[in-house]
């Protein structure tokens, strides 16, 4: 219940550092956090003005109540519809997905990132589900090689073609893209089909670091370099040395933190905060940003030198909504996956559910689909996923209205192959047969006998064509 254009956040946690970083990132939307160190306060502090008020409660999983899913039933007997958001570490799906079956409406991953949270207010607040919270299946699931990238527009093979190709050379690669369009999948693709695969991949999420500690998180700092310093730190480069740092939401960097980052990438030379001496690394670079960096240049939020140096090769990533006949095809592999975590089985997916998902534009893109699948396989009670598994798409869809998240019908698209130009004259039929190629490769997942065998072509007239129409296999 909004009072005085605040909304109230009930935070049970018992540890303070914890408790005052989410109520800083929920300041931002207005929020204003009350605490409670146990499930015996949390349920005393219901009967209070403060617990009267209460629009959304986030529980600390690892808190001191034994059992999560108690608290959240006890929570739901007192305020049936208050929307309660599970915090979980690494490593917990089971917990999780016992909280869920147990009333809570979504879960967050420790170290919390300041967009998650702010989305899973948002939807908390009662906005529709943005997508844009990281589930634990996404954190959870092992790497996919670019064969195994599900997918066959024309645009997403064109991305990923240019992305298989970069994978081999040292250059640093810029993937753009919209929030949750899978941009740390193409990454982990290109860092897994490079030589520098047998070495680490580093990730740092750029925007979920306090500006102040920017540069000591990617270039370490030494012993009582600064304040707090208590002991020396390793920074990111150096972790990656031999291999990849992913960089993603790179234009969230501060502008001090641009110029030090453009210095190591001139130079191959990292200065830890506080050290005499610089050191020698060999870090291949990938940035991701959801943010046109072009644009961030020219309204002067982001160094024209460093973006030139980051978009050596540039990747962009289409939304999912215009690759949806891609979307069977998807759902049913991110099952296959979602089934595979603790707790969950394996389950079939109806052409009704299907079609329901093939007309939503997905705003959150393959993360909120994701997001909206695993929310589903929690609480299915039968052996397949209906259209009433996803009750909040099909109201939508039902009440025929003219909203951002329903893909309106797009004339000349068969299944992700496009028939027409935009100015309405067919394509050239070499490029709508190497469109279906491409398909048949994406579906089967470059299961090259079978591809032909579905084509209705030999294996040596495949190859052949693959050379002809210039199709690289490996990223078709």
């Amino acid at each position: 219940m909004m009072r005085g254009g605040q909304r109230v956040l009930m935070v049970i946690d018992d540890e303070p550092a914890q408790r005052r970083l989410v109520a800083a990132i929920a300041a931002r939307r207005s929020w204003r956090t009350v605490f409670a160190a146990d499930a015996e306060a949390a349920i005393a502090m219901l009967a209070t003005p403060d617990g009267a008020a209460l629009d959304a409660v986030l529980l600390d999983h690892w808190s001191p109540d034994a059992d999560a899913g108690a608290l959240i039933g006890e929570l739901h007997r007192h305020r049936p519809a208050l929307p309660i958001l599970m915090l979980t570490a690494n490593g917990s799906v089971a917990g999780a997905v016992a909280a869920m079956r147990s009333g809570a409406s979504d879960f967050l991953v420790k170290p919390i990132a300041a967009e998650r949270l702010l989305a899973a207010l948002d939807v908390a607040a009662g906005g529709e589900a943005s997508g844009e919270l990281r589930p634990l299946t996404e954190k959870l699931s092992a790497p996919l090689a670019f064969d195994e990238i599900v997918g066959s527009a024309p645009r997403f093979r064109a991305a990923l073609a240019i992305a298989a190709k970069a994978a081999r050379a040292r250059v640093p690669v810029l993937i753009e893209g919209e929030s949750g369009v899978g941009k740390e999948v193409v990454a982990d693709a290109i860092h897994a089909a490079s030589p520098r695969a047998r070495k680490p991949i580093v990730r740092v999420n750029c925007g979920a670091i306090p500006t102040n500690l920017v540069e000591s998180e990617l270039f370490g700092h030494e012993k009582g370099a600064f304040t707090g310093a208590f002991e020396r730190k390793t920074g990111r480069f150096q972790e990656a040395d031999g291999g990849t740092l992913f960089l993603d939401e790179v234009g969230e960097m501060p502008f001090e933190a641009q110029v030090k980052l453009l210095r190591v990438l001139q130079s191959g030379e990292v200065h830890s905060v506080g050290a005499r001496h610089p050191r020698e690394v060999d870090v291949r670079v990938i940035a991701a940003t959801n943010k046109t960096l072009s644009v961030e240049v020219e309204a002067g939020r982001f160094r024209e030198d460093l973006y030139y140096r980051l978009n050596v090769v540039q990747v962009t990533i289409p939304p999912l909504r215009d690759r949806s006949g891609d979307i069977p095809a998807l759902a049913r592999h991110l099952m296959a996956r979602i089934a595979q975590q603790p707790g969950l089985r394996q389950l079939g997916i109806t052409d009704d559910a299907i079609a329901l998902l093939s007309t939503y534009a997905w705003p959150g893109n393959v993360r909120q689909l994701q997001n909206a699948l695993f929310r589903a396989a929690v609480l299915c009670d039968g052996d397949a996923l209906t259209r009433a598994d996803f009750p909040q798409i099909a109201q939508i869809a039902d009440g025929g209205e003219a909203r951002p998240g329903i893909a309106p019908p797009r004339h000349g698209d068969a299944g992700g192959v496009t028939l027409f130009r935009p100015d309405g004259n067919l394509r050239a039929l070499d490029e709508i047969e190497a469109d279906v190629i491409r398909l048949a490769i994406g579906h089967y997942r470059g299961r090259m006998t079978e591809v032909a065998r579905r084509l209705g072509i030999g294996r040596s007239t495949l190859y052949r064509k693959l050379g002809e129409l210039g199709i690289d296999q490996n990223a078709a």
